[in-house]
């Protein structure tokens, strides 16, 4: 029997050789006939800690590696980060200070 392939999104990188990936599943409404998404997250191994937040993977169904990993990182994409991005397109928040007014009476 073939072993499930899924493909996610990377939420978390925070331990040693895991990340937690957000599984998007896209389905018809039985009665509504609308189109509902639903997420679901997954431990899975990553060997070398290669993958970080935002980058897209595909996960593979695997023997129990501990109590929550039961999927392997099989291959991902590499996203982007913000340092790498041009200085145009980094905006920097500038606070407006507000105006009070005072009646005087």
């Amino acid at each position: 029997m073939p072993k499930r392939t899924l493909q996610g999104v990377v939420l978390s990188d925070k331990q040693d050789k895991t990340v937690i990936v957000s599984v998007e599943r896209r389905f018809t409404h039985p009665v509504l006939k609308k189109t509902i998404k639903r997420s679901k997250t997954f431990h899975a191994h990553d060997e070398k800690n290669e993958f970080s937040i935002g980058d897209i993977v595909w996960i593979e169904e695997h023997r129990p590696i501990s109590k929550l990993k039961r999927w392997l990182v099989v291959r991902g994409e590499k996203m982007k980060r913000a340092e790498a991005l041009p200085d145009e397109l980094n905006v920097t928040t500038e606070k407006k200070s507000r105006k009070t007014k005072t009646k005087d009476k």
